[in-house]
């Protein structure tokens, strides 16, 4: 079974195709997109020797070369040096304008090698083929592409559309289940941010999810990849509707810069935490139910996630340090964080009105638990 989304952005529109066994027929998919038969993949090393291999393979069937560029795993390759390196090198293969770059890998990867391809010649096609949960429903969708800088996370980037998105589910077999949940963070955003019913089919389909249902995955990227599109297509270069996305974003992007980009806290675990303190601040502001903040937390415990801040081992800033942080945020307007708030499930909306203090103390009392 193979679901499609469309992203219709004129003629910068593509699909997404979601289902089983994409990856061995990804040659196939990609073929039509070429005006010689000949790729770039960038991935990295665990990727690679997991599903390089059969993406090889299926472009060969179709008569197409490939050249290959590894780079490390994690965060810190989202850095200058390795989009250079990666620039250095399309260039060093003779990578045309008209030519295709493919994306191997999660976010990391997705978001470097989008960023390469925006700027190589000024603009070359790519394809993403996620292979993490997060990358499928998120990162690989909306052409958000970039770096992080150390006084930030994704701070420096640009807005490239890929031409087509490849999100075989079957590869999420291979992510540790630490990996799987962080990922599912972003799947649970889609819930709260706008469709209530979608975070009720999770509190009840989750866990079947989580234990490898193939096609409650199916079901679930699909969902959240229409979502994306739907507010994509609204708002392609975030002014407005597009922040949305960013629940639990302002939070968790200040707590993955408090430890070091590490693995003491992966990005889709922040979001999860940052999406469970958003619910709680919004429900201390009076803007949802009292009882909200418990049953966002309560799915997210069920599901095996990290949901307080005592869930991030090792020291944390001071409430202040992470307001600070929360201050170089992408979404701060006039020096002023914007916050994505809830007035309940399912309803979420953009504020900078939101009281100085109430943050702090919200900050305080949690780091308090932590301690």
């Amino acid at each position: 079974m193979i679901e499609s989304v469309h992203v219709p952005l004129g003629d910068r529109a593509y699909d997404i195709l979601i289902g089983s066994g994409i990856l061995d027929r990804a040659g196939y998919r990609i073929a039509p997109l070429l005006n010689r038969p000949r790729v770039a993949i960038v991935t990295e090393e665990t990727v690679a020797g997991l599903h390089l291999e059969g993406l090889r393979a299926s472009l060969t069937a179709e008569g197409i070369d490939s050249v290959v560029h590894i780079l490390p795993p994690g965060e810190a390759t989202k850095s200058w040096p390795y989009l250079t390196q990666t620039v250095e090198w399309l260039l060093e293969q003779r990578i045309e304008r008209g030519d295709v770059v493919v994306a191997l890998g999660g976010g990391v990867i997705g978001d470097l090698v989008g960023f390469a391809a925006a700027i190589l010649r000024r603009g070359v096609r790519f394809v993403q083929v996620p292979t993490t949960l997060l990358a499928q429903v998120d990162s690989s969708v909306g052409g958000k592409t970039g770096i992080n800088s150390p006084s930030g996370k994704n701070l420096i980037g640009a807005f490239h559309q890929p031409s087509l998105v490849l999100a075989d589910v079957d590869v999420l077999e291979t992510l540790t289940e630490r990996d799987f949940l962080a990922g599912y963070g972003e799947v649970v955003k889609y819930g709260l941010l706008g469709d209530e019913s979608f975070f009720e089919w999770l509190e009840e389909h989750g866990p079947a999810l989580k234990a490898g249902d193939t096609g409650a995955r199916i079901a679930a990227v699909t969902w959240s990849c229409q979502m994306k599109s739907d507010i994509v297509t609204r708002d392609e270069t975030e002014q407005g509707d597009r922040a949305l996305l960013n629940l639990g974003h302002t939070f968790g992007h200040a707590l993955e810069a408090a430890t070091g980009y590490s693995d003491r806290l992966l990005h889709g675990e922040g979001v999860a935490i940052g999406c469970a303190l958003a619910v709680e601040l919004s429900a201390q502001l009076g803007l949802c139910a009292q009882e909200d903040p418990s049953r966002v937390r309560a799915h997210l415990r069920k599901m095996g996630m990290r949901v307080d801040l005592s869930d991030i081992p090792g020291e944390l800033p001071s409430a202040e340090e992470l307001m600070q942080l929360m201050g170089q945020d992408k979404k701060v307007v006039d020096g002023v964080p914007r916050f994505i708030l809830t007035r309940g499930i399912g309803r979420a909306f953009v504020t900078s009105d939101v009281p100085r203090q109430k943050v702090l103390g919200l900050l305080d009392s949690e780091l308090g638990r932590a301690g």
